[in-house]
């Protein structure tokens, strides 16, 4: 057996391979985003039947085999299984699992999107914060932290940085905001409301820890909606299955 190493992380997403066995998808602090094979973890009295689900953050001993990691031992730290029999809560929870999976890689610190989770899954299991709501922050949130956040501050096209409120425009095509002067002839430009760009600036710039600590009017949460739904589609290209899920629940 190779050297053992631990690692802190969360099961984004497990898979039954042959009758008894799992494999797992880790979002890592130590080696990013990594898959193991958890022998054994669909028999009952399995020690990993409980740790190899997703939304399960813990420490994860490993080894390293020719292929792939093994799961050795797990100390779990949070396992969310609330989360399971709310609906449509738990489908908000695997698309954003799935965002996190998309956006993952090998060898990249993940620590920043594991916090992202962490506190997500919390806000979904919070009766007083919306489901749309979370799904604005995070989709926002994950396009900064993965370099793909829209210029919220200054005008994209001449730098201007002193915009009166509600004088402000969103162009998808642009990633940012313009100024009145800068938006006359940009087709898909449309006014932003200062209350909606100011809970964007804020998404972007807070503290994990308060991302979820705010709420806004139904109009402004339309507004998000149109805004940052749009955006975080353009700047991905996969269809996310528990997405689909969700859309056809809001029909």
């Amino acid at each position: 057996m190779s050297d053992l190493i631990t690692v802190q992380g969360v099961v984004i997403s497990a898979m039954p391979v042959g009758e008894y066995d799992k494999r797992i998808v880790l979002l890592t602090r130590e080696r990013g985003k990594i898959s193991a094979f958890a022998r054994g973890a669909r028999r009952v009295n399995s020690p990993f039947m409980a740790a190899a689900d997703p939304f399960v953050f813990g420490n994860f001993t490993l080894y390293e085999g020719r292929t792939s990691y093994n799961l050795n031992q797990v100390s779990v730290t949070h396992h969310f299984v609330e989360l399971a029999a709310m609906q449509p809560g738990v489908y908000y929870g695997y698309y954003f699992l799935e965002l996190a999976d998309y956006f993952g890689r090998e060898g990249t610190d993940e620590r920043e999107m594991m916090n992202l989770l962490y506190v997500t899954v919390k806000a979904l299991l919070n009766p007083h914060v919306d489901d749309e709501l979370v799904r604005c922050i995070f989709e926002l949130r994950t396009m900064a932290e993965q370099g793909y956040c829209p210029e919220l501050v200054s005008c994209v096209s001449c730098g201007k940085n002193e915009i009166p409120e509600n004088e402000s425009f969103f162009s998808q095509t642009h990633h940012g905001i313009l100024c009145r002067e800068c938006a006359c002839g940009i087709r898909d430009a449309f006014r932003i409301s200062g209350a909606a760009l100011y809970a964007m600036r804020y998404i972007v710039s807070s503290p994990m820890g308060r991302l979820y600590t705010f709420t806004v009017t139904p109009e402004v949460l339309e507004e998000l909606k149109r805004i940052i739904f749009v955006y975080t589609e353009r700047n991905t290209d996969r269809r996310f299955k528990s997405l689909e899920i969700l859309n056809l629940m809001s029909k």
